[in-house]
């Protein structure tokens, strides 16, 4: 038999409903280092960059922010961040079910997020048995989505070619990312009002039919590659 998919996470806005959060603590400390930013800009313009690309954007908008000042402002937004997900952080809606379901599919969670950042979400959430010790860090691999580079890395830890990897992610840039290590994607479009799923890519709207959706792609697999 052809093994199974082998299933590769976004965090933030896939597995956990931390984007919300994100963005109303990057609306709190942004203004205080002269970077005007608001929760919904974040929502609308930013979802899954990379925190260094979004302010070297308000930088050249607003007036460059001191580099000296950096590390200060990521840690204040890093430290407000981790306190509130410990407290308020939950999963996608219908996720945990369809993690069960899916159980027989290695999997991995591949984030543009630091790796303390993803610990803390999956724990928070009581979603790190199914992953393990398979987090896969941009921070800890020094790639960055939309680059492909970060899923082929988290693929090749994983010991999985990229035919065989499924990823599953919210934003453009990490559906974009898949697309460009020549894997399947899933985009769990949460806003269809707002956002297009683009070629290539299977759109669903829930969490709750991933499972279906996994197994489509796989008959299809399997359909092309007969053993």
């Amino acid at each position: 038999m052809i093994p199974p998919l082998c299933l590769l996470f976004d965090a933030d806005g896939t597995l956990v409903d931390s984007e919300i959060l994100l963005a109303e603590v990057m609306g709190h400390i942004l203004p205080a280092f002269d970077l005007p930013f608001s929760a919904r800009q974040y929502m609308e313009e930013f979802r899954g960059v990379r925190f260094r690309t979004i302010v070297d954007t308000l930088s050249e908008r607003h007036g460059a922010l001191d580099d000296a000042h950096f590390p200060l402002l990521e840690g204040e937004v890093r430290r407000l961040m981790e306190r509130r997900m410990r407290v308020e952080l939950l999963p996608i809606d219908d996720m945990p079910e369809a993690l069960e379901t899916l159980a027989a599919h290695p999997k991995a969670v591949v984030s543009n997020g630091p790796e303390r950042k993803i610990r803390c979400a999956m724990e928070s959430t009581g979603l790190a048995s199914h992953f393990g010790d398979n987090l896969y860090s941009a921070y800890t691999l020094n790639v960055w989505k939309p680059d492909p580079g970060l899923y082929l890395k988290a693929a090749e830890a994983m010991g999985q070619s990229p035919e065989r990897c499924l990823v599953i992610d919210d934003a453009a840039v990490g559906v974009a990312a898949g697309l460009a290590a020549g894997m399947q994607v899933i985009h769990l479009n949460r806003f269809p009002d707002e956002e297009t799923t683009p070629d290539g890519a299977v759109a669903i709207h829930h969490a709750g039919e991933l499972p279906a959706a996994v197994a489509r792609l796989a008959a299809q697999e399997t359909a092309h590659d007969p053993l």
